[in-house]
């Protein structure tokens, strides 16, 4: 099995193939290849030049914005201070004006000095140094080939690139694990070292040849690794650890920051110095001849690498994988481990990782251990649900910004400017919060995002945002005076309602002011004030929104029928109704909301703290629109009970649809499929968990759609997708089915309703 060609982002380039070091834990020196013997020791001016010609040619053709080169070796600085300056020289010279280069080199650090240091400042290459603990840990593998300790030099290294002149080209620490060493100890000493970034790494072993486990438990890495998490922790997590960083990322939906861990396809290549180009240097430990491919740049392209089987099979993401891993729930978070770690003779890489025990151990222990911190508070509490709706709708209004106010539009960046004047007093920081977090404020920030930049879409978008302002303006009853484009004779002010303040195909500017209970149209080209009172209060010219639901519902819900962002539900809205089409569906509301009440007084009271508009469509049945929570469109949902349950599901499906918004329920970085116990059909795990969310709200008003729910609960509870924030969703479904009547029939269900 082989999936589409990757291109290559990352290419490591060998250019020195021995080292001053004589470390026994060598992948290249002391495991299964040995092909370093053969080797030049140092690349070639003519692979220099190949590479170059290689990268410029991989970075057009696939249109790339960067390539990521590491100077590796052996040790890469013996290649000396000029051999590097015209790799450097190349490398950026083929590049330049084709893609961004990133260079960086990976060096033991014992013959850094300010000449490489000056050198590596001038093109920008950033440092990272091997350093595995304290001197009695580092000391355990790092050392020259008499014995001598390589530590004093390396805290040379270490501290010469902390001085203000280098500290910019600083990549951080590697450290290689040996459980032997006392891992808060390791800790301590690189972090006393203050590194941009430490990276644990486990030693590269396979069945074959398994890693050191002197008291033989099976997870002695992840103790280890645990050990210093909890120590990170401790010190406040100030220091990133890309192992650690990497799990909390996965588990939170997000990719894997690393190689040796998740399901992200391979983006890397390896250049020897003789200019053989290889898989991934790691594979040496597997077998002779494990990372070749044949190919070398000076006949081939890095496409052809791509295709080789060897790349293709790291390129499968869970296919990848064997089926033990494809069955474990951390299969995201772990990946099946370092490809390298799965092989053993008989059967080649087709296994687990070497290290399945401990990788499964360490993220199931980093999960208990950071579920609360990392974990989204919308999940479980709903006001948190609106706050982040509103966070995330300021944030699409602030790429907006970001987006016109960099055409130098007049009129944008008046409305912008108000805007922040209107935020500096408490009342109308609040009255913003209420109209810039509405649903349908949603619905236009993204339909805006979607259009070409002009002039038009700019005078559209400011005119928007000044009639937003407006509104919060008159909310809040500030002293402010605010000009608002209106278009077709009318002004609509979001979560107001709309003024008729000229004929129809007339456009032009207003000014609003608040003024007691009501607002102020200026219209200037006719030198006429239209005073309105009342924003509640239907007047000549004025059509205010209409608040619906008696006591039992929520009385600020309004009967949106006004907003021109209201058509996004998927169905035409209707227009206007008349006052007593919205008696009448004050009536029929109020009826389906006191059911609701009595039965599912829970979601019947959170509905209430979070719902704020309800639109009448033209046809079709009560649902969600594209722009998530408070505001549903209303069918034609037949009686008390149809329409009671129709609300539940709308309401239900833009909450979920809101949590998608604002967190991660699931990787986003693929699905799987899933059978549901009711339809028995295979589905993505989003849509199982989508209807899973559904059938326990509207189960509990109505017991059959509780069918099989129990069974779809625990599908979701081991598939690999699942996240932190889904595994506390899944809990709150749980919690909410504790308290179900499905033990009684829908028959009683109805007696009681009734």
């Amino acid at each position: 099995m082989t999936g589409p060609l990757v291109p290559f982002r990352e290419v490591v380039l060998k250019v020195h193939s021995r080292c001053d070091l004589a470390c026994d834990h060598c992948y290249i020196y002391e495991h299964a290849d040995q092909s370093w013997r053969t080797r030049p020791k140092s690349i070639s001016d003519e692979a220099i030049s190949w590479t170059a010609r290689r990268l410029a040619e991989h970075a057009s053709e696939h249109a790339l914005d960067s390539m990521s080169v590491i100077l590796h070796g052996g040790e890469p600085l013996l290649a000396g201070p000029a051999r590097l300056r015209r790799v450097c020289e190349e490398l950026t010279s083929a590049l330049t004006g084709i893609a961004e280069l990133d260079l960086r080199i990976h060096t033991n650090g014992v013959q850094l000095s300010p000449r490489y240091l000056d050198l590596f400042d001038e093109f920008d290459v950033k440092v990272g140094i091997s350093l595995d603990g304290d001197r009695a840990a580092n000391d355990r593998h790092r050392v020259f080939a008499n014995g001598r300790s390589s530590h004093p030099l390396v805290l040379g290294a270490v501290e010469l690139l902390r001085q203000d002149r280098y500290r910019h080209l600083d990549l951080g620490l590697l450290c290689t694990i040996d459980i032997r060493n006392d891992p808060v100890a390791v800790f301590d000493a690189l972090a006393e070292l203050d590194p941009p970034q430490i990276d644990f790494l486990l030693p590269h072993a396979t069945w074959d040849e398994p890693p050191l486990r002197p008291d033989g438990s099976p997870t002695a890495y992840a103790d280890w690794l645990l050990a210093a998490f909890d120590r990170w922790t401790e010190q406040g997590q100030k220091l990133p650890v890309r192992l650690f960083s990497s799990v909390m990322s996965t588990l939170s939906g997000g990719p894997s920051l690393t190689e040796s861990l998740g399901l992200a396809p391979t983006d890397l290549v390896v250049i020897e110095t003789d200019g053989q180009l290889e898989q991934v240097d790691s594979l040496k430990s597997a077998y002779e001849g494990a990372a070749a491919t044949g190919f070398d740049v000076f006949s081939h392209s890095f496409d052809d690498v791509a295709a080789h089987p060897g790349v293709q099979a790291r390129q499968l993401g869970l296919a990848g994988v064997s089926e033990t891993c494809r069955a474990c729930p951390v299969v995201r978070s772990c990946g099946g481990g370092l490809y390298t770690h799965r092989y053993r003779t008989s059967n080649g890489f087709d296994n687990p990782s070497v290290y399945c025990s401990d990788l499964a151990t360490l993220v199931r222990a980093i999960e208990e251990r950071t579920a609360a911190s990392i974990g989204s508070p919308a999940v479980t509490e709903p006001t948190a649900l609106v706050e982040a709706g509103q966070e995330l709708n300021r944030t699409l209004l602030a790429a907006l910004h970001d987006r016109f106010g960099a055409l130098g539009h007049a009129g944008w960046d008046e409305a912008w400017e108000l805007a922040a004047r209107t935020e500096r007093t408490e009342r109308g920081a609040a009255a913003l919060d209420q109209v810039i977090g509405h649903p349908y404020a949603r619905t236009w920030l993204l339909g805006v995002q979607r259009m070409p930049d002009d002039r038009a879409q700019a005078d559209r978008a400011a005119g928007r945002l000044a009639a937003s302002v407006a509104a919060a303006v008159v909310r809040a009853g500030l002293e402010l005076t605010v000009p608002v484009r209106f278009e077709d004779g009318r002004l609509f002010l979001p979560t107001l309602g709309e003024a008729r303040i000229g004929d129809p195909g007339e456009q032009g500017t207003v000014v609003v002011r608040a003024a007691g209970e009501g607002f102020l149209v200026h219209k200037e080209d006719r030198g006429g004030t239209r005073r309105i009172v009342g924003t509640d209060t239907e007047g000549p010219g004025w059509f205010p929104l209409r608040r619906v639901g008696g006591d039992d519902g929520p009385r600020f819900v309004v009967l949106d029928d006004l907003d021109p962002y209201r058509d996004c539900f998927g169905t035409p809205v209707a227009s206007r109704l008349t006052p007593q089409e919205a008696d009448a569906w004050g009536v029929r509301l109020d009826s389906a909301w006191r059911l609701l009440r009595r039965t599912v007084p829970e979601q019947a009271a959170e509905a209430a703290r979070t719902m704020v508009a309800l639109t009448p469509l033209a046809s079709g049945t009560t649902r969600a629109g594209e722009h998530g929570y408070g505001a549903l469109g209303l069918g034609v949902d037949g009686g008390d009970e149809e329409l009671a349950l129709a609300l539940l599901r709308g309401f239900r499906e833009a909450k979920f649809m809101a949590l998608v918004g604002v967190t991660d329920l699931f990787a986003a970085d693929g699905e799987w499929e899933h059978k549901t116990p009711w339809s028995h059909e295979s589905v993505p795990f989003s849509r199982l968990l989508s209807e899973t969310f559904q059938r326990v709200g509207t189960g509990l008003f109505e017991p059959r759609f509780l069918d099989g729910v129990q069974q779809a609960l625990d599908t979701l509870e081991s598939a690999p997708e699942l996240t932190v924030d889904g595994t506390r969703l899944l809990a709150g479904l749980r919690k909410e089915l504790a308290g179900s009547p499905c033990a009684s029939s829908g028959e009683e269900q109805l007696q009681e309703r009734s």
